[in-house]
């Protein structure tokens, strides 16, 4: 339901957020630090995924912490997932054509706020309708 060009459109909209293509794809900074990106799966995520990994487009999204990412693993598993690679660290993969546009922003700006500078992000906040 949503697309790259949602992802980029809401991350860019994010402040002092830049955009970068080294790698596999597209990768969102603020200040330097990583908060989103466009994560293929590699094949040991296939082996390890089996017969349950996606063949759509794959987004990584920072979370405050491993608690929130298995909150969102409970909550919705046919938009959320993860692979071995990314077990302990807080980042989450998500099925890219099964987020609704509403449910990226909201992801996206939570990745932004965690990675964001403490004082960027307060300003963000309180200029917020």
């Amino acid at each position: 339901m949503a697309t790259w060009d949602d992802v980029r459109r809401i991350a860019l909209a994010l402040p002092e957020t830049e955009e970068t293509h080294k790698g596999l794809g597209p990768k969102w900074t603020v200040k330097g630090k990583l908060f989103a990106l466009e994560r293929p799966l590699r094949k040991s995520d296939l082996e390890a995924l089996g017969d349950t990994a996606p063949d759509g487009p794959i987004l990584g999204a920072r979370v405050p912490d491993v608690g929130a990412k298995e909150a969102l693993l409970a909550d919705d598993p046919a938009v959320y997932f993860t692979t071995p690679h990314f077990d302990g660290y807080p980042m989450i993969l998500v099925r890219l054509d099964e987020i609704r546009p509403d449910e990226l922003e909201e992801l996206l700006v939570e990745a932004w706020l965690v990675q964001a500078p403490k004082r960027l992000a307060a300003q963000y906040l309180a200029e917020r309708p």
